[in-house]
């Protein structure tokens, strides 16, 4: 379990797609093949089969077209605060992958969040680097590692506290490994609505990044809810204590509804469905069994 809940946490996602040009360079393919053919190439390359015509790809592979996080800060004081961010800042105006990438490690680098993820060792924070560094841009805050692993902030040591893989505490990687959405669903916590990874494409190509970054914000909110309820689990919050932080979560959502933001209805809906199908998903910790009581029955 991860040792401590830092006074600011970052619970990210990113959506990426195929990047045409990549596959082109890489496949030598001529300049003049329409980016649908590239794909098909480039998912026939990374091992397509009736069953699974769109593999997974290598990350290099790919562009990174949004990124979304919930961010939750605490003062010295003690006051809390969550917000809910994305790039690009303007849904309908897509970012130059460079400065996309620029703006979010500069964020990281400066602030040092305690960064939280899923499947964020595998597959965010390598697709950050490799098309950060395939865009020739600097991040050199971020980068920057500590002499000494308690010296200061490293999200490049494997089993630091500056970067938390849920499904690398959760999960492990045998046959039974959930996915996000079946981790995050049977907590009663909304799974994927709507999109999944495989059809981003699909949205990419129509044009329709306001609905990626949509999709993206959902999964940064189920990232940071299945947090809270580890964070819960791990003793960091009592029951009451993530009550609040839940209701916080409530109240973010109804306030940038209130701004016009309607996709986000959708996940609150989902969420309230979820909630009344688990009620056991919150107990009464009054009720629950002593160790001494556990002990006796045995």
């Amino acid at each position: 379990m991860f040792k401590s809940v830092g006074p600011r946490v970052c619970a990210f996602d990113l959506e990426w797609v195929p990047d045409p040009k990549s596959g082109r360079r890489v496949y030598h393919l001529p300049d003049s093949m329409p980016d649908q053919e590239v794909f098909q190439v480039m998912w026939e390359k990374g091992g397509a089969t009736p069953e699974k015509p769109r593999p997974y790809l290598k990350t290099a592979l790919c562009r990174v077209v949004s990124v979304a996080a919930v961010i939750r800060e605490q003062t010295a004081r003690g006051d809390i605060t969550l917000r809910l961010t994305s790039l690009p800042k303007q849904p309908d105006q897509p970012m130059a992958e460079g400065d996309l990438i620029a703006t979010f490690l500069a964020y990281v680098g400066r602030q040092k969040p305690q960064l939280i993820g899923f499947n964020s060792h595998t597959s965010d924070l390598p697709i950050l680097l490799q098309r950060g560094i395939a865009a020739g841009i600097t991040a050199a805050d971020f980068c920057q590692r500590p002499d000494k692993p308690w010296a200061g902030t490293d999200y490049f040591a494997r089993h630091s506290q500056a970067h938390i893989d849920l499904k690398d505490l959760l999960s492990g990687w045998g046959i039974g490994t959930p996915s996000l959405h079946e981790l995050a669903s049977v907590m009663g916590i909304p799974g994927k609505i709507g999109t999944d990874g495989s059809t981003v494409v699909d949205l990419w190509v129509e044009g329709n990044l306001r609905a990626i970054v949509a999709y993206n914000q959902y999964d940064a909110l189920t990232t940071y809810l299945v947090w809270l309820r580890t964070a819960l689990f791990a003793g960091f919050f009592t029951p009451a204590q993530y009550q609040v932080e839940e209701q916080r979560v409530r109240d973010l959502i109804h306030s940038r509804m209130a701004q016009g933001e309607e996709h986000l209805t959708r996940y609150l809906d989902q969420w309230n469905q979820g909630q009344r199908r688990s009620p056991d998903l919150n107990p009464d910790p009054e009720s629950a069994a002593t160790p001494d009581a556990m002990i006796e029955a045995a």
